[in-house]
Protein backbone atom coordinates (compact mmCIF):
# COMPACT_ATOMS: atom_id res chain seq x y z
CA UNK A 1 0.00 0.00 0.00
CA UNK A 2 2.87 2.35 0.83
CA UNK A 3 4.84 1.64 -2.42
CA UNK A 4 1.28 2.23 -4.26
CA UNK A 5 1.06 5.62 -2.56
CA UNK A 6 4.78 6.16 -2.95
CA UNK A 7 4.53 5.75 -6.66
CA UNK A 8 1.00 7.71 -7.42
CA UNK A 9 2.66 10.44 -4.89
CA UNK A 10 5.95 10.31 -7.65
CA UNK A 11 3.50 10.29 -10.77
CA UNK A 12 2.00 13.09 -9.57
CA UNK A 13 5.17 15.11 -8.85
CA UNK A 14 6.49 14.21 -12.29
CA UNK A 15 2.81 15.64 -13.99
CA UNK A 16 3.23 18.62 -11.98
CA UNK A 17 6.65 18.90 -13.54
CA UNK A 18 5.98 18.55 -16.92
CA UNK A 19 2.89 21.48 -16.23
CA UNK A 20 5.14 23.44 -14.91
CA UNK A 21 7.54 22.79 -17.94
CA UNK A 22 4.29 23.76 -20.08
CA UNK A 23 3.80 26.98 -18.37
CA UNK A 24 7.44 27.72 -18.92
CA UNK A 25 7.25 27.47 -22.68
CA UNK A 26 3.91 29.62 -22.63
CA UNK A 27 6.09 32.56 -20.93
CA UNK A 28 8.69 32.20 -22.89
CA UNK A 29 6.37 33.12 -26.45
CA UNK A 30 4.89 35.38 -24.28
CA UNK A 31 8.00 37.53 -23.51
CA UNK A 32 9.12 36.83 -27.56
CA UNK A 33 5.72 38.37 -28.79
CA UNK A 34 6.70 41.88 -26.21
CA UNK A 35 10.15 41.44 -27.74
CA UNK A 36 8.98 40.88 -31.51
CA UNK A 37 6.18 44.04 -30.70
CA UNK A 38 8.92 45.90 -29.83
CA UNK A 39 10.94 45.45 -32.56
CA UNK A 40 7.91 46.14 -34.94
CA UNK A 41 7.10 49.04 -33.20
CA UNK A 42 10.90 50.44 -33.41
CA UNK A 43 10.92 49.62 -37.39
CA UNK A 44 7.48 51.54 -37.90
CA UNK A 45 9.27 54.50 -35.82
CA UNK A 46 12.36 54.60 -38.19
CA UNK A 47 10.36 53.40 -41.51
CA UNK A 48 11.52 56.15 -43.51
CA UNK A 49 14.41 57.22 -41.70
CA UNK A 50 17.07 56.78 -44.57
CA UNK A 51 19.66 59.09 -44.30
CA UNK A 52 20.17 59.65 -47.93
CA UNK A 53 20.96 56.24 -47.86
CA UNK A 54 19.62 53.29 -50.05
CA UNK A 55 15.72 52.58 -49.46
CA UNK A 56 13.92 48.80 -48.98
CA UNK A 57 12.11 49.77 -52.35
CA UNK A 58 15.74 50.41 -54.19
CA UNK A 59 17.38 47.24 -52.66
CA UNK A 60 14.54 44.75 -51.43
CA UNK A 61 14.26 41.64 -53.74
CA UNK A 62 10.63 40.32 -53.82
CA UNK A 63 10.89 37.20 -55.83
CA UNK A 64 13.51 35.65 -53.36
CA UNK A 65 11.79 37.02 -50.03
CA UNK A 66 8.66 35.13 -51.35
CA UNK A 67 10.44 32.16 -52.10
CA UNK A 68 11.66 32.25 -48.88
CA UNK A 69 8.13 32.71 -47.17
CA UNK A 70 6.71 29.46 -49.17
CA UNK A 71 9.64 27.64 -47.61
CA UNK A 72 8.84 28.42 -44.50
CA UNK A 73 5.13 28.42 -44.80
CA UNK A 74 6.02 24.83 -46.21
CA UNK A 75 7.82 23.96 -42.80
CA UNK A 76 5.40 24.94 -41.07
CA UNK A 77 2.97 22.48 -42.46
CA UNK A 78 5.47 19.14 -42.56
CA UNK A 79 5.89 20.00 -38.74
CA UNK A 80 2.30 20.01 -38.17
CA UNK A 81 2.86 16.62 -39.84
CA UNK A 82 5.08 15.26 -37.36
CA UNK A 83 2.81 16.01 -34.44
CA UNK A 84 0.05 13.87 -36.63
CA UNK A 85 2.66 11.05 -36.86
CA UNK A 86 3.43 11.59 -32.64
CA UNK A 87 -0.21 11.39 -32.35
CA UNK A 88 -0.61 7.61 -34.26
CA UNK A 89 2.74 6.25 -32.21
CA UNK A 90 4.66 6.38 -35.43
CA UNK A 91 8.59 7.20 -34.29
CA UNK A 92 10.09 7.28 -37.13
CA UNK A 93 7.61 8.76 -39.63
CA UNK A 94 7.79 11.72 -36.76
CA UNK A 95 11.43 11.87 -37.43
CA UNK A 96 11.38 12.16 -40.94
CA UNK A 97 8.53 14.65 -40.58
CA UNK A 98 11.15 16.77 -38.36
CA UNK A 99 14.09 16.36 -40.47
CA UNK A 100 12.13 17.55 -43.45
CA UNK A 101 10.43 20.53 -41.87
CA UNK A 102 14.55 21.34 -40.76
CA UNK A 103 15.90 20.92 -44.16
CA UNK A 104 13.45 23.99 -45.15
CA UNK A 105 14.35 25.54 -41.77
CA UNK A 106 17.71 25.50 -43.01
CA UNK A 107 16.65 26.78 -46.40
CA UNK A 108 15.15 29.79 -45.15
CA UNK A 109 18.28 30.43 -42.98
CA UNK A 110 20.48 30.05 -45.80
CA UNK A 111 17.94 32.48 -48.21
CA UNK A 112 18.18 35.06 -45.35
CA UNK A 113 21.96 35.21 -44.50
CA UNK A 114 22.24 35.39 -48.81
CA UNK A 115 19.47 38.69 -48.77
CA UNK A 116 22.11 40.28 -45.99
CA UNK A 117 25.20 39.58 -47.89
CA UNK A 118 23.19 41.38 -51.12
CA UNK A 119 21.83 44.46 -49.15
CA UNK A 120 25.53 44.87 -47.28
CA UNK A 121 27.15 44.66 -50.66
CA UNK A 122 24.61 47.42 -51.96
CA UNK A 123 26.04 49.20 -48.95
CA UNK A 124 23.31 49.13 -46.60
CA UNK A 125 24.57 48.12 -43.23
CA UNK A 126 23.78 48.11 -39.52
CA UNK A 127 25.24 51.72 -39.62
CA UNK A 128 23.94 53.18 -42.55
CA UNK A 129 20.68 54.34 -41.28
CA UNK A 130 17.80 54.26 -38.78
CA UNK A 131 16.06 52.43 -41.57
CA UNK A 132 18.54 49.96 -41.73
CA UNK A 133 19.63 49.11 -38.30
CA UNK A 134 15.40 48.14 -37.76
CA UNK A 135 15.46 46.09 -40.60
CA UNK A 136 18.64 44.16 -39.54
CA UNK A 137 17.51 43.51 -35.89
CA UNK A 138 13.68 42.97 -36.53
CA UNK A 139 14.85 40.22 -39.73
CA UNK A 140 17.72 38.66 -38.08
CA UNK A 141 16.69 38.40 -34.62
CA UNK A 142 13.72 36.72 -36.66
CA UNK A 143 15.92 34.76 -38.21
CA UNK A 144 18.25 34.03 -35.25
CA UNK A 145 15.02 32.63 -33.52
CA UNK A 146 14.69 30.13 -36.90
CA UNK A 147 18.35 28.60 -35.97
CA UNK A 148 17.56 27.92 -32.52
CA UNK A 149 14.75 25.60 -33.60
CA UNK A 150 16.96 24.26 -36.20
CA UNK A 151 19.17 23.01 -33.26
CA UNK A 152 16.25 21.93 -31.22
CA UNK A 153 14.77 20.16 -33.80
CA UNK A 154 18.04 18.08 -33.98
CA UNK A 155 18.50 17.62 -30.21
CA UNK A 156 15.17 16.26 -30.47
CA UNK A 157 15.15 14.10 -33.71
CA UNK A 158 18.28 12.68 -31.48
CA UNK A 159 16.02 11.94 -28.40
CA UNK A 160 13.54 10.33 -30.43
CA UNK A 161 15.83 7.92 -32.08
CA UNK A 162 17.10 6.53 -28.48
CA UNK A 163 13.78 6.85 -26.13
CA UNK A 164 11.21 7.32 -28.74
CA UNK A 165 7.15 8.81 -27.90
CA UNK A 166 7.12 9.37 -24.34
CA UNK A 167 5.52 12.12 -21.74
CA UNK A 168 8.66 14.10 -22.51
CA UNK A 169 9.54 14.00 -25.81
CA UNK A 170 5.62 13.95 -26.84
CA UNK A 171 5.70 17.53 -24.80
CA UNK A 172 8.85 18.80 -26.45
CA UNK A 173 7.39 17.84 -29.66
CA UNK A 174 3.96 19.97 -29.27
CA UNK A 175 6.13 22.42 -27.83
CA UNK A 176 8.29 23.09 -30.78
CA UNK A 177 5.67 22.57 -33.27
CA UNK A 178 4.13 25.91 -31.70
CA UNK A 179 7.01 27.73 -31.36
CA UNK A 180 7.75 26.87 -35.21
CA UNK A 181 4.27 28.30 -36.20
CA UNK A 182 4.86 31.05 -33.94
CA UNK A 183 7.83 32.15 -35.89
CA UNK A 184 5.83 31.71 -39.14
CA UNK A 185 3.04 34.34 -38.04
CA UNK A 186 5.67 36.47 -37.00
CA UNK A 187 7.02 35.88 -40.51
CA UNK A 188 3.68 36.80 -42.23
CA UNK A 189 3.59 40.33 -40.76
CA UNK A 190 7.01 40.49 -41.14
CA UNK A 191 6.57 39.90 -44.98
CA UNK A 192 4.04 41.87 -45.07
CA UNK A 193 4.83 45.17 -42.90
CA UNK A 194 8.68 45.36 -44.05
CA UNK A 195 8.70 43.46 -47.58
CA UNK A 196 5.41 44.43 -48.74
CA UNK A 197 4.86 48.03 -47.50
CA UNK A 198 8.50 48.55 -48.24
CA UNK A 199 8.80 48.24 -51.68
CA UNK A 200 4.96 50.24 -52.09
Amino acid sequence: MANHHDHSHGHDHHEEHEQLKVLGFWIFVVTDCILFGTLFATYAVMMYSFAGGPTGKELFELPGIIASTFILLTSSFTSGLAVLAMNKGKVKELIAWLAVTAVLGLAFVVLEVNEFTHLMHEGATMATSGFWSAFFTLVGTHGLHVSVGLFWMVALMMQLKRRGINAVTRRKVTNLSLYWHFLDVVWIFLFTVVYLMGVM
